[in-house]
């Protein structure tokens, strides 16, 4: 039974979302959303849909400032439907993976189940550390730069000879990265980027664009659906294989711009720097709150962690802060921990960090027998 805790609401956040994905949508990008409600049920094969995902590619070859020959890919089914393409489309032979977390677990997963690839090389570190793939017999490095599910964050370097897979769906647009350092830089835009999952986007290398087109022609099946070298083709063309979901690609494009006005990449990444810093510093005043992630070089700029006291009881707390209408930072639920998980995200305002710690403190005291 939930405890009857009052927050005051002058020192409730302006907006309680402080969700790991989906996360908060800015109400700007609510209301360009219905400012082009004429692109609505339109067909996504005609001039205004392709020019709304024309502007779109555009906007995030300059927001990561993309290396030249570089390409901005899109398709349907989120970062977990391009772990599958990339098995088809974009291993050749075996891959090498860094594991640290579920998602990353979840591509070294679906390529150990691919029948004709080798086993892959995974390199494994408990949740809250951090593992990167070491230079094998592999032809191709995948691991996540950011782990949503333990708020653990990864260096963007290359790794040996093979092609490099960063998947960037918790930390595009919130963390910079060295484009040129990968091959496939690929996320969906349900977090930084304010919007709807059901789309993947990839900032391709040519040498990525060539294995593709190099797999495919080399006779390996591969369901239309998971085809890389189409959706090549049909991005270059600024549209998708499959009729895209447009409302995700108008609040996307509207929070691109938004970033974009408040300098860019650089000053975006320092923003939510900004909002995670308050958190782990508030954590680490407190005798019964712990970063989750041990390293302060590993702890994520996006996703802060924090770890309990046996004394306080995380879902109690949780629980009494959604009656307060302060939202969504349980603990990813395969870790089974005694944890608060915060979303700040790009969209998420720092004030409102500052305040939900504040609120954090006037439920415990209250709680504390």
């Amino acid at each position: 039974m939930t405890v009857q805790i009052d927050i005051p609401q002058n020192l409730r956040p302006a907006d309680g979302r402080f969700g790991s994905g989906p996360a908060k949508v800015r109400r700007e990008a609510l209301e360009y959303l219905l400012a082009r409600a004429d692109v609505m049920g339109t067909s996504h094969r005609q001039a205004p849909v392709r020019g709304l995902v024309q502007e779109l590619q555009e906007a995030l070859s300059d927001l990561y400032r993309l290396p030249e020959g570089y390409e901005v890919t899109l398709g349907n089914g989120g970062a977990t439907a391009f772990w599958d393409v990339a098995v088809f489309s974009l291993i050749a032979e075996r891959s090498a993976h860094g594991v640290f977390g579920e998602f990353s677990r979840k591509f070294s997963t679906a390529s150990a189940k691919a029948p004709f690839l080798g086993d892959p090389r995974v390199f494994e570190a408990p949740p809250g550390s951090v593992a990167l793939p070491k230079d094998c017999d592999a032809d191709t490095y995948c691991w996540a730069q950011n782990e949503t599910s333990t708020g653990a964050s990864a260096p963007v370097r290359r790794i040996g000879d093979g092609l490099v897979l960063v998947d960037a769906t918790s930390a595009a647009g919130g963390i910079d990265a060295d484009i040129a350092s990968t091959d496939a830089y690929y996320f969906a835009p349900q977090k930084n980027f304010s919007s709807d999952g059901g789309m993947w986007f990839a900032f391709l290398s040519p040498a990525a664009v060539e294995r593709a087109e190099s797999i495919a022609a080399g006779g390996r099946w591969i369901p239309d659906f998971l085809d890389l070298s189409s959706a090549i083709k049909n991005s270059r063309q600024h549209q998708s294989v499959n009729t895209p979901a447009i409302a995700t690609l108008l609040m996307m494009a509207d929070q691109v711009r938004w970033m974009q006005s408040l300098g860019g990449m650089p000053a975006v990444a320092a923003r939510c720097a900004s909002s995670t810093s308050i958190v782990y510093d508030w954590a680490e005043q407190r005798d019964w709150a712990t970063p989750f992630v041990a390293n302060p070089e590993h702890r994520s700029p996006v996703v802060a962690t924090i770890d309990l006291d046996d004394t306080v009881d995380a879902k109690q707390v949780s629980a009494i802060l959604r009656e307060n209408g302060i939202v969504d930072v349980d603990p990813y639920r395969a870790l089974n921990r005694n944890q608060l998980r915060i979303g700040c995200y790009a969209a998420v305002d720092p004030s409102d960090v500052e305040k939900l710690v504040a609120c954090i403190d006037h439920v415990v005291e209250r709680l504390a027998p």
